[in-house]
């Protein structure tokens, strides 16, 4: 007697092939969404705390080279320095941030004169051209302003007296209003900035320094 045997096993058809090949695209595209999207999120963090430390950093370094202006260890600077015969510190100027002390405690400032004192003048300035973008630039004595700073906004100073009234005058100058407004790199395609309307993401910082040096 023959025996036969009967394959009843039987495969998939083309609606289920097709059904599962559109839920495989529904939680690849989901993925893939997802992930788009958690990079997205990622660099733009990435940007925030990088403007964020920018502008912590630079605010800091300005601020403490501040502090030092007026140091006047002989106590002549204030008759002797032809270049400010009546203020050593922080002339008044609203174009730079400058800073001025004896640091190396020979009687004089002059980086021009002398290289011993090139870093006992310092100036900080604003620069947003073609050539020099939103940047703070810096220079000691009577060198060159060098980069200091990038994607920075704005960069303010302000001079108070000892009362917390402006002044425009060098003698009166004992604390200073020092604002540094960075931002992101690059511009986010879904932010727009509520002031300027663009991409940007902003970030600012005041210092209000009072130099213990500038008290006499």
């Amino acid at each position: 007697m023959q025996n036969s045997t009967k394959n009843c096993e039987r495969g998939f058809t083309l609606i289920e092939l097709l059904i599962a090949m559109a839920l495989a695209l529904i939680v690849i595209t989901s993925l893939s969404s997802a992930f788009i999207s958690q990079r997205k999120t990622y660099a733009v963090q990435e940007q925030i705390t990088a403007m964020t430390q920018d502008a912590r950093a630079a605010l800091d370094m300005i601020s403490r080279e501040a502090k030092m202006a007026g140091y006047d260890p002989t106590g002549t600077l204030q008759t002797s320095d032809a270049a400010y015969a009546d203020f050593v510190g922080i002339p008044y100027d609203t174009s730079q941030l400058e800073i001025i002390a004896d640091i190396n405690e020979d009687g004089e400032t002059d980086g021009s004169i002398t290289n011993d004192d090139t870093n006992e003048v310092i100036a900080y300035k604003y620069y947003d051209t073609t050539e020099y973008p939103k940047q703070i630039k810096r220079k000691t004595g009577a060198g060159y302003f060098q980069p200091f700073a990038e994607n920075i906004q704005s960069f303010a100073f302000e001079y108070y007296k000892t009362d917390g009234t402006t002044t425009t005058t060098d003698a009166d100058i004992r604390q200073i209003e020092i604002t540094v407004t960075a931002r992101t790199a690059e511009p986010d395609p879904n932010y727009s900035h509520p002031t300027y309307g663009d991409g940007y993401r902003r970030y600012t910082l005041t210092s209000y320094v009072t130099p213990p040096n500038l008290d006499f």
